[in-house]
């Protein structure tokens, strides 16, 4: 399906799902915001079945999050999400706590799910943030999560068929997935295939620090728009992409995100792990940052097939800036400056106006 096709199926279906929608909230004090920057740009291509919208309840103006489907990949995402969320609240083997925003509505009518969350309003923004202040909530951020450690039998059992729990093979079986995604599209860029032959053996030969460091709660996708600050606590936004796994697979995640947004912060979570911590957790980071990196080149990789344009050239400079970024873990080099400002001012040039707007709207 090209951008254009998937664009007006994306149209469609939002249109469709907002008569839906609107009627069950109003039946419940809610409303719609006129303006909504989570259904434009490139959610046309990135979404699943399932709408993320702003509004307010009537009685006293409360700003709100709504997330809402009638379809059945979208609804049991709302599902996980809502037994996600309420498993970490029961848990009992924790020393800290993981904040989520107050629910404030649950409606099963018409065949859709509509979830009502509190909108968590920051003074300022993550990204906005003085470095040493943003290194210091980060980690406060992964302590926490590690505080979530299923170490027994009882513990594992207590999450399992509820939460994701990945063992090393699990690591190494989606790595294989991502390699044949990867090489099914028959790149023009020489050397894919002999890179990933490379990152395939260090992750077969790290399958016991892979293992070691497992059984950690982990937010697979621990980055800006996915958490709020609000004074010194930090709130988890996303409660479906939790599950158990390496302790380290969150902390990739960060700082593959980082090494476009904030090299310094990369920087100095880095700094910090080498001068705190074992080398064998040092090298856990490593293996989970060739994990995460062949994961988002796949994922690129599979959205050229639906892309056309200006997109399309951007999917295709994404996936050589990744592949870059991930040939520079494996070989234990760093990506150098140049390469990630070349890459920030393509992508710049050819986002469209929408996704400008919508990348505003999520941070």
């Amino acid at each position: 399906m090209g951008m254009i096709d998937a664009k007006t199926t994306w149209e469609r279906y939002c249109a469709e799902e907002l008569v839906r929608t609107r009627p069950i909230l109003e039946r419940h004090g809610f409303e719609l915001d006129e303006t909504q920057v989570h259904l434009g740009g490139e959610r046309a291509v990135i979404s699943g079945n399932k709408l993320v919208l702003v509004g307010r309840r009537i009685a006293d103006g409360k700003r709100v999050i709504i997330k809402a489907s009638s379809q059945d990949d979208g609804k049991r995402e709302l599902l996980q999400e809502r037994t996600s969320r309420e498993l970490l609240r029961r848990i009992n083997f924790a020393y800290a706590v993981l904040l989520s925003p107050e629910d404030l509505g649950w409606f099963e009518e018409g065949g859709s799910i509509v979830s009502v969350t509190a909108f968590l309003e920051q003074d300022h923004a993550f990204l906005e943030r003085p470095l040493i202040e943003q290194f210091f909530l980060a980690m406060k951020a992964f302590e926490i999560q590690e505080s979530f450690h299923a170490a027994t039998y009882e513990q594992t059992r207590s999450i399992q068929g509820v939460l994701g729990f990945y063992h090393a093979t699990t690591y190494l079986e989606r790595f294989e997935d991502y390699r044949r995604a990867i090489l099914v599209r028959k790149l023009e860029r020489s050397g894919v295939e002999s890179m990933l032959d490379r990152a395939a053996k260090k992750l077969e030969d790290g399958k016991e620090r892979i293992e070691q460091y497992g059984g950690f709660l982990t937010h697979t996708d621990f980055v800006p728009h996915n958490f709020r600050i609000i004074g010194r606590d930090i709130y988890l936004l996303d409660h479906s992409s939790i599950r158990f796994g390496n302790k380290y697979e969150g902390w990739a995640r960060f700082l593959n995100f980082m090494l476009l947004h904030h090299r310094e912060l990369e920087t100095a979570v880095l700094k910090y792990l080498a001068n705190n911590r074992t080398y064998e957790e040092s090298e856990a980071l490593v293996l989970m940052r060739i994990y995460r990196l062949a994961e988002i080149v796949a994922y690129y990789v599979k959205r050229l097939e639906r892309s056309t344009g200006n997109l399309h050239e951007l999917d295709s400079a994404r996936v050589e800036f990744w592949l870059d970024a991930l040939e520079a873990q494996v070989d234990g080099k760093p990506l150098s400056e140049e390469r990630i400002r070349a890459y920030r001012q393509k992508r710049d040039a050819l986002r469209s106006e929408d996704e400008k707007q919508r990348q505003r709207g999520l941070h």
